[in-house]
C-alpha cells in the first residue's frame, strides 16, 4: 500500500461529513473518490475534500483503486455496495445501522465470513473511553440489568418517518443504546417483547413509524433491559443507559458514565472523540491489516441488528419474539 489510504465514499450526505472531517486532519489519507445518488452532492463533497464524483457506485469501484470505502447510507440503501465492495476485497467502513431489517444485513454477513475481508461499523460510543473504562468497572459487580433511552422529537430527513424506508427510530436511531446496552452487560438476545404507541404525529406526512416504544429484552447470561425510544417529545430529551446490579447503580452517555456503589460517587469523562476515534483505528487497520481493535466489526453489528429487528417483529405480533439463530419465533 502506498504512504497514503485511498478512500471512497458511498453516500455523500450528513453522516458523511462527519468521517471527511475526520479524515481530512490524517496525514495518511487520501481522497479518491465521491459517489452520490444526487449528482450535485457528489461534485460538492469532491470539490471541498477530493476526489472524482459519481452517482453510481459500481462504476466508482470499477474506475478507482481505493484502499477503503465508507458507506455512509440510509438503512434501506445497504446491501448491493457492501457486496460489490466485499467482491472486490475493498475494507468497508458502513454506518449504522446496516439494514432497515435483516434480508441484505445476512447477505453481507455471510459475504464477510467468506471474504475475510476487514469491516468496521460506525457504533462511534463503543469508542469513549468513559464507556470502556465504565464496562471494565461493571466487572466488580454482579450486574443484573439496564434501562436505556433515546428520547426526544423527530429528524427532519423524509425517509426517517418511513418504516420501511429506516426501520423506525429503534432501528435508526435508537440503535446506538441497544448495541451499548450489549457492549455493557457482555450478552446476547435471547428473547424480546415490544410495545408501541401510534397517534401523536398525524399532522406530519408520509409518517408511518412508532411515536414510541419500550423493548424488553432477557439476555442468555440472564440480565434483563428495557430500551425506551421517542420522536414524538418536544422541549425534552433523554439519551442514556442505567446499568443495575448488585450494590451498583450506573448513569451512562456518551460522554460520561456515574457510578454508584454504596456511598461512593465515581464519575468517569470521556477524553477522547469517539468519532475520531473509531476513523482512526479503521485507517489503522486497514494499512497494518490487524482489525484486533475494531470494536464493532460487521459480525458484532450483526447481533445488534438481530436484537432490534426481533423487537421489530414483537411490535407487529403483539407477542413475545424468541431469537433462534437468524429466525425469529414468536412465543
Amino acid at each position: 500500500m502506498a504512504d497514503k489510504v485511498r478512500v471512497g465514499f458511498i453516500g455523500a450526505g450528513g453522516i458523511a461529513g462527519n468521517h471527511l472531517g475526520n479524515l481530512r486532519n490524517f496525514d495518511d489519507v487520501e481522497f479518491a473518490a465521491m459517489c452520490d445518488v444526487a449528482k450535485e452532492r457528489a461534485e460538492g463533497r469532491a470539490n471541498d475534500f477530493g476526489g472524482n464524483p459519481y452517482t453510481d457506485f459500481q462504476e466508482m469501484l470499477e474506475k478507482e483503486e481505493l484502499d477503503a470505502v465508507y458507506l455512509c447510507l440510509p438503512p434501506f440503501a445497504h446491501g448491493e455496495p457492501e457486496l460489490a465492495a466485499l467482491e472486490r476485497g475493498i475494507p468497508i467502513f458502513i454506518e449504522k445501522p446496516i439494514d432497515a431489517d435483516i434480508a441484505s444485513a445476512i447477505a453481507v454477513r455471510d459475504k464477510v465470513a467468506e471474504t475475510g475481508v476487514l469491516t468496521s461499523v460506525g457504533y462511534n460510543w463503543r469508542y469513549s473511553d468513559a464507556i470502556q473504562k465504565a464496562r471494565e468497572r461493571l466487572t466488580d459487580f454482579k450486574v443484573l440489568g439496564a434501562l436505556g433511552a433515546w428520547m426526544g422529537g423527530m429528524p427532519g430527513t423524509p425517509w426517517w418517518r418511513v418504516k420501511e424506508l429506516s426501520g423506525g427510530q429503534h432501528i435508526e436511531q435508537t440503535t446506538h443504546v441497544f448495541d451499548v446496552c450489549r457492549f455493557l452487560l457482555r450478552g446476547e438476545a435471547v428473547s424480546v417483547h415490544a410495545v408501541a404507541a401510534k397517534g401523536g404525529m398525524t399532522e406530519v406526512p408520509n409518517y408511518d413509524i412508532e411515536d414510541i416504544s419500550f423493548v424488553n429484552i432477557a439476555f442468555d447470561n440472564g440480565t434483563i433491559a428495557n430500551i425506551q425510544s421517542a420522536c414524538c417529545l418536544s422541549g425534552w430529551g433523554r439519551v442514556k443507559i442505567e446499568v443495575f446490579g448488585k450494590h451498583l447503580a450506573a448513569d451512562i452517555t456518551q460522554g460520561q458514565a456515574t457510578l454508584v456503589s454504596g456511598g461512593n460517587r465515581e464519575v468517569i469523562k470521556s477524553s477522547v472523540n469517539p468519532y475520531q476515534q473509531e476513523d482512526r483505528i479503521f485507517i489503522d487497520a486497514v494499512k497494518s491489516g490487524d482489525g484486533s481493535k475494531i470494536l464493532a466489526p460487521y459480525a458484532e453489528a450483526f447481533q445488534t441488528q438481530k436484537l432490534m429487528v426481533a423487537a421489530t417483529r414483537s411490535m407487529e405480533s403483539g407477542k413475545a419474539v424468541f431469537i433462534q439463530n437468524d429466525q425469529f419465533v414468536s412465543a
